[in-house]
């Protein structure tokens, strides 16, 4: 079958500061012990619906070689190189037309690289059902929608009608923001809000179309070297049209605006790992709460996240409901109540 997967992997998770730094960012690391990276593992969970000839992965050129190191099965023209970050949008534009000019007729599946899945056989059957439906409704553009399992304010929402059977697409009402707690609470109570897993499902022509008539000044940058892609001429030419790509997301470009988004609603053990709180959820924990990574010694302390890197050890006593996190020379000390502040507090550090 004519399916690809493209694995957007350029960020550099200044929200996981300082595991994350700029030289490697999270989606190359095994931040929860699993001896598999957040890439490796997002490769390997696809693998059973996309050959590996079929994969691309868009990343920034410094991170080639980290791609190509820890996804060896690819060819180095399967991994495209943003110049800069541009946000969703300019990066899935990107991808598509790359893939236009080796099988216009693709249908495509699109999922960042440092996601947790923890039910993958469960995850193949609503990625199988989703890739059918696109293919059998070719202007679709489907979202994966993740049953919620809390009130959770860190992840933005999908409003749509609730399905009566198992792994059936239902039209998409809106798209959510962030909501504050009251309303994410409100969210769970009434049912039809879904969380915007950012996994997404559409064939080539139609988010193409798409483009096309919400986007039209980006697909005009992207149309003035459409012969070049798939050519060796195809990085020059990115590395000159990048920077006037309007940064710009799929979701507030495209999604919101058209009227044929759809959503598979799906319960297969998903998580961003978008913050230490979210590492917090998904490790084992000591008596106290505490979620220990490290050679540390925890006195007095209760509900905290400690990551030490190897080489290092630290005591810790009095603390409740923090983090504790040393990386190469770099420590972070805060409450996780405000780990939202991490990104800018990184900024500010420079």
């Amino acid at each position: 079958m004519n399916r690809y997967c493209v694995i957007m992997a350029g960020g550099i998770g200044s929200r996981f500061w300082p595991l994350s730094k700029t030289d490697r960012p999270k989606q190359f690391l095994d931040i929860l012990g699993t001896g598999k990276t957040f890439l490796r593992a997002t490769f390997e969970r696809f693998l059973p619906l996309v050959s590996a000839d079929r994969f691309v992965v868009v990343t920034n050129d410094a991170y080639k070689g980290l791609v190509l190191e820890q996804l060896p099965e690819l060819q180095p023209s399967q991994v495209l190189c943003e110049p800069m970050r541009r946000n969703t949008a300019p990066c899935i534009a990107y991808a598509l037309y790359h893939i236009l000019a080796e099988s216009p007729q693709a249908s495509i599946a699109i999922t960042p690289a440092d996601h947790l899945v923890t039910g993958e056989p469960e995850f193949h059957k609503v990625m199988a059902a989703g890739f059918s439906f696109v293919e059998q409704h070719r202007d679709a553009l489907l979202t994966i929608g993740i049953q919620p399992s809390r009130p959770e304010t860190g992840y933005g929402y999908i409003e749509a009608n609730r399905p009566t059977e198992p792994y059936e697409v239902v039209p998409v009402k809106n798209f959510k923001e962030k909501p504050d707690l009251p309303t994410a609470q409100r969210f769970l109570s009434e049912g039809g809000y879904y969380w915007n897993s950012g996994i997404f499902l559409w064939t080539a022509e139609a988010i193409h179309a798409a483009f096309r008539q919400h986007l039209p000044s980006l697909v005009a940058l992207f149309d003035q070297g459409k012969n070049l892609f798939g050519t060796p001429q195809e990085q020059d030419f990115i590395n000159r049209q990048f920077a006037l790509c309007e940064n710009i997301s799929i979701d507030y470009g495209i999604l919101e605006h058209s009227h044929h988004c759809y959503t598979l609603a799906a319960d297969f053990g998903w998580s961003d790992i978008g913050t230490w709180g979210s590492l917090q959820a998904h490790s084992t924990l000591d008596p106290d709460g505490n979620a220990l990574n490290g050679k540390a010694l925890l006195v007095d302390s209760g509900g905290c996240v400690v990551n030490i890197e190897a080489g290092y050890q630290a005591i810790v006593q009095g603390l409740d409901h923090c983090l504790v996190a040393l990386r190469d020379h770099s420590l972070l000390v805060c409450r996780l109540a405000d780990e939202q502040r991490i990104k800018d507090w990184v900024a500010q550090l420079g």
